[in-house]
């Protein structure tokens, strides 16, 4: 019999594999649609969201959505799986399972996403996720200061992105990606660089480019079943999704080419470097990511059908591989106690599964035939040839592929061959559910260099026709005759090989060059603690616990923005200021009592002071026939001056402290917002009054609400919520008043 101890990991191994099943059957649904997007259809789906705004919260799968659904979906399969067998006993086993779904449905909705704030939802909700997930260990301090940056960097990106969305409807006309895709482009447009510089810093942010790349390796503090999936299929991919997204509205220009070619360039050539420099394996893989993502933005800089097919076809070899890698790294660590490199040796006699897996996957990373890699490496030259300028792409990417080949040679030959070494934890296979997803991916990556016309050369013919506005994809091909991408991956092989061989002097001389170089992490701690700073030094200065002084702040910041807007726009005013003697002498009451309640020195006299300004105010609207407006602030201001006096006198006695220089300083700012406000009006009566919100109240107060009286209308049915909580906001001070004036006389000496 099953206690109720012995059957809570049950409970957990089955929410992991009931994970899995759904995913997998996710991936069939979606695999299902591969006829219609491949024949061009773009199956469409969706409700209306916020349709006053244009928004709707509506997908569509056409052959870029479709490719990385199927991604997300078959690795993610994978990865359910793979977390079931590596952490399955875990007491927050079902927490994370639950995460990493809803890390998965973010980032589908993604890029299936049809609306721009349908995609910027599913964006943000990726960054929350993969917050928790990154901090899933979160008794680490070290855990959670990594999923605080990567939240921080890529929520920030997010903001700047969601302004660049509003430009482009600004632009466009329209949140519809279809719409926006299928015309004419921005590139023309007034707001085309604001849009590229926000939509890069969005992009950039997620794909961890340069100079934003040093949060991705810190995401390595994540389970490593997250790392695996966060770095082959999701998260990190969403910023090359959008720049392939909008690549057709936003490219062919020279800001867009000189940007993404030299950020992408030296993202790649820079991870390639570190990665070579790391003993553990899980970091070296990190900084891989960074690589492929440098790539394949590098790629994305272009427009040609090579270049565009190079990206498409290394980022699916990417997946594959790197998915793979981080399980099998995560079966080491399980299986021997260890990642580091050094430590480990001869475990393809303990780990002959294990070792097949890593061998074909590092096989693909290096761009070896047969597998997928080698089309992938083979695209990326023919693809830097067309790019410009084609010798420093070309430079860029053999560099990047020679690093990755010693990368790749030092995953898969150093931990399986040669002699044993002495583990932690006697070497030994991992269990299926670990097994599983690496031979797949390892053996699928096999299969699609095999048979890449028939398997995935119709995909990437769907993606650059019907979502990047090409005539056609570049032909998937193990052999492409003798030409120069082939001598290329000649000089690819030979230069990464030599650098193997020589990796220790290179990573002891490489080492130095770092040491002395500033990091751009501890950049980052310098940053926040100067912005912590920052934060404490003004919360002391404004939060003095002074009422004064807050509304001091307060009218500072409106009389800057009434002003500083006056001076910026520089309206036409109307000097023409006409008015009865009755007008001006009310003007000349009004004014006596803000003068009277700025000079005295007396509670009660500023009090009846700012009450003369307010029942002159009221007398002007009685003058204009506003009587009701008139009696309410009539009653607001005598029950207003009546209820500060009474509080006055029975609040206890403090000092003085107004000096005649704050005296003066609050006239000045008195006058300030005062003749702001007064040419806002002038400017505006210089101009019609836009009367179409008025004649909306007019033609449907009574038709509508019942009602004679426009403003009673307006208040009580058209804005009844927004009055309903006026009122609470009065009872509450209503509460507060009675609680200060029922205070003992004994505590008030």
């Amino acid at each position: 019999m099953i206690t109720r101890a012995q059957g809570r990991p049950m409970t957990r191994t089955f929410a992991g594999y009931g994970a899995a099943a759904l995913v997998a059957l996710i991936c069939a649904v979606l695999a299902s649609y591969l006829p219609a997007v491949t024949s061009g259809q773009i199956p469409t789906f969706g409700i209306d969201w916020a349709p006053a705004l244009g928004i709707r919260l509506s997908f569509m799968l056409d052959g870029l959505s479709l490719l990385f659904a199927l991604l997300i979906s078959g690795i993610g399969s994978l990865i359910f799986l793979y977390a079931t067998g590596y952490m399955g006993n875990h007491p927050r086993f079902r927490g994370f399972i639950a995460t990493l779904f809803a890390f998965m449905i973010a980032m589908l909705g993604l890029v299936m996403a049809r609306d721009l704030i349908t995609l910027f939802l599913f964006w943000e909700l990726t960054s929350v996720t993969s917050y928790l997930l990154i901090g899933f260990n979160h008794d680490s301090p070290q855990a959670r200061r990594n999923a605080l940056q990567a939240m921080l960097i890529t929520a920030g990106g997010g903001l700047a992105l969601l302004a660049g969305f509003i430009l482009i409807e600004t632009a466009a006309g329209s949140y519809d990606l279809a719409q926006i895709l299928s015309g004419p482009g921005l590139q023309n447009n007034p707001h085309y660089t604001a849009i590229l510089i926000l939509v890069l810093l969005g992009a950039f942010t997620k794909s961890a480019q340069f100079p934003f790349h040093f949060w991705l390796p810190n995401a390595m503090a994540a389970p490593t079943p997250v790392s695996a999936y966060l770095h082959s299929a999701t998260m990190v991919k969403a910023g090359v999704y959008l720049l392939a997204r909008l690549h057709p509205t936003l490219a062919d220009t020279t800001a867009w080419s000189i940007t993404l070619g030299t950020l992408g360039a030296t993202t790649a050539v820079l991870a390639s470097v570190l990665a070579l420099r790391q003993s553990d394996m899980k970091q070296a893989l990190a900084y891989t990511t960074l690589m492929a993502l440098g790539t394949i933005t590098l790629f994305l800089a272009g427009s040609g059908p090579y270049a565009l097919t190079a990206a498409l076809t290394f980022l699916v070899a990417h997946a594959l591989y790197k998915a793979t890698l981080f399980m099998v790294v995560g079966a080491i660590d399980h299986s021997t106690g260890t990642r580091q490199i050094a430590a480990l040796g001869g475990l393809r006699r303990a780990m002959p599964l294990t070792a097949l897996a890593a061998v074909l996957a590092a096989a693909s990373m290096a761009g070896l035939p047969p597998l997928v890699g080698w089309i992938a490496k083979e695209l990326l030259y023919a693809g830097a040839l067309t790019l410009h300028p084609a010798s420093l792409a070309t430079a860029a990417a053999l560099a990047a592929n020679a690093l990755m080949v010693a990368v790749a040679a030092t995953l898969a030959i150093r931990p399986f061959f040669g002699a044993d070494k002495p583990t932690p934890i006697p070497a030994h296979e991992a269990p299926w559910t670990m097994l599983l997803g690496p031979l797949l991916l390892a053996a699928l990556g096999l299969v699609t260099g095999l048979a890449a016309p028939q398997t995935l050369g119709p995909l990437i013919e769907a993606s650059l026709t019907t979502s990047l506005a090409q005539p056609r994809a570049a032909g998937l091909h193990l052999w492409a005759g003798w030409n120069l991408p082939l001598f290329l991956s000649g000089v690819t092989f030979a230069a990464g090989a030599l650098i193997f061989a020589l990796r220790a002097p290179i990573v002891r001389w490489l080492d130095t060059i770092f040491t002395a170089l500033p990091r751009f992490d501890t950049g980052w701690d310098r940053a926040l603690d100067a912005f912590k700073a920052g934060t404490a030094w003004q919360t002391r200065a404004l939060q003095t616990g002074r009422l004064t002084d807050y509304l001091l702040v307060t009218f500072i910041v409106i009389a800057g923005a009434i002003t500083g807007t006056v001076l910026a726009v520089q309206p036409q005013i109307s000097a023409a200021v006409a008015g009865t003697p009755f007008l001006w002498l009310i003007a000349a009451l009004t004014g006596a009592g803000g003068v009277a309640a700025l000079t005295t020195r007396s509670r009660i006299a500023a009090i009846a002071g700012l009450g003369t300004v307010g029942i002159g105010v009221a007398v002007i609207f009685l003058y204009f026939g506003a009587p009701d407006v008139a009696t309410t602030q009539l009653m607001v201001e005598t029950l207003a001056a009546v209820l500060f006096a009474i509080g006055a006198l029975r609040l206890p006695a403090v000092a003085e402290t107004r000096t005649r220089r704050r005296q003066i300083l609050h006239a000045a700012l008195a006058a300030t917002i005062g003749v702001g406000v007064t040419l806002t009006i002038l400017a505006i009566g210089a101009h019609p009054l836009d009367r179409h919100i008025t004649t909306y109240f007019e033609e449907n107060a009574y038709t509508l609400a019942h009602g004679l009286n426009i403003v009673n209308v307006i208040l009580v049915d058209f804005r009844a919520f927004d009055t309903f909580g006026e009122l609470i906001v009065v009872l509450l001070a209503a509460f507060g008043a009675r609680a200060v004036l029922k205070r003992k006389r004994g505590r008030n000496t």
